[in-house]
């Protein structure tokens, strides 16, 4: 358990170049008479450096043409699920790539591949989380110009990728009803963050546990005004609701990030 307050424990694995003497900190420079290490400044640090990698990776999908979406849950949720319902829905509209994230295997990116999209995979090597410098290798694999949308499907967790971002232009968050109707109350800064919200599995209401009344009010008061979209991966209900959004998020984001010929 990190002791950082508010922050979680893997805050300290962000991957890549570092400086070297960020880690120093880290491991060796303490407060004298406390006996507690130095962590603060080396998060700031590292949030501060991971930040700025984002900006320049949103600005090489801006100069691209592509409209990026971070893609977060818990494991199980249905992200690749309902990546590969997205690839056969809409590859006929637009090209799409997907970058999958996880600890191990290549499991989902091989599913986005057979479903129909151009797949790269990134292994974290036990990390809980995406960041920019791990996108930022996984862009280079990709010719940008080449698509109009990119999905990046972020590693499983509810708490870590929500503090590093990617560069992507949209936060998505995928709930299911078997995790049950007091997520947003658990996890509040994962709910509070994100720019839309699919709640995914909804065929299964009638077996399971689950208000929807009193998740969409802890919804609600992290992130008035969230747009929610119920659906089912397995029924199709309230696919095409997503599909339709997805589409108009991304012809809004062709109009606003049009080329400037400005200097």
């Amino acid at each position: 358990m990190d002791p950082i307050q508010g922050k979680p424990s893997c805050l300290m694995g962000l991957r890549g170049k570092r400086d070297g003497s960020w880690l120093f900190v880290h491991q060796n420079q303490r407060n004298k008479g406390s006996g507690m290490a130095k962590r603060i400044q080396v998060v700031e640090k590292i949030l501060s450096a991971n930040d700025r990698l984002a900006k320049e990776n949103q600005q090489r999908l801006d100069k691209a043409g592509v409209f990026g979406l971070n893609f977060m849950a818990s494991p199980g949720a249905g992200k690749t699920s309902l990546i590969e319902h997205m690839i056969q829905r809409l590859s006929d509209q637009m090209e799409l790539a997907v970058i999958d994230g996880d600890v191990a295997t290549s499991i989902d990116a091989d599913r986005a591949a057979a479903a129909g999209a151009t797949a790269v995979q990134i292994n974290t090597g036990g990390e809980c989380h995406l960041d920019a410098v791990m996108l930022h290798g996984a862009l280079d694999e990709l010719d940008l110009e080449s698509f109009d949308l990119l999905i990046v499907e972020n590693v499983g967790n509810l708490i870590c990728p929500m503090s590093f971002q990617l560069g992507t232009h949209r936060n998505i968050l995928i709930a299911s009803v078997p995790e049950g109707d007091d997520k947003p109350y658990k996890y509040p800064g994962m709910y509070r963050g994100v720019d839309a919200l699919v709640i995914n599995k909804i065929d299964l209401l009638p077996y399971v546990p689950f208000d929807m009344g009193y998740f969409r009010k802890g919804v609600e008061i992290l992130n008035p005004g969230l747009i929610t979209f119920p659906l089912s991966c397995r029924t199709g209900e309230g696919l095409e609701e997503w599909m339709n959004w997805i589409k108009d998020a991304l012809r809004e984001h062709s109009r606003t990030k049009e080329p400037s010929t400005e200097e």
